[in-house]
């Protein structure tokens, strides 16, 4: 069937491309696209699952409500140490 080899790379394909549309949506906050286009809505319905969860613990466990998002730096950092030091590890 698929070697661990395979999903390695698969995994790693899946976390570049989320991290990559973490990135896409930070950019798009500059230009401010329409809501209604479906590549925004893409990208929002991607992204909001990982985003979501962080902002929430930002909010509560730190207390912080200030202007800036810390969740996209943070959520693109938690991706990558989760795949490189605990997914590796086990396969």
């Amino acid at each position: 069937m698929f070697s661990r080899l395979d999903i390695i790379y698969a995994l790693h394909y899946l976390i570049r491309l989320v991290n990559l549309l973490i990135l896409v949506r930070v950019l798009m906050t500059w230009i401010n696209p329409s809501p209604r286009n479906p590549i925004v809505q893409f990208i929002f319905t991607v992204t909001e699952p990982v985003l979501s969860p962080i902002r929430h613990l930002i909010y509560n466990v730190f207390g912080y409500s200030g202007m800036l998002d810390f969740s996209p730096i943070l959520a693109i950092f938690v991706l990558n140490f989760l795949f490189y030091n605990v997914l590796l590890r086990f396969l």
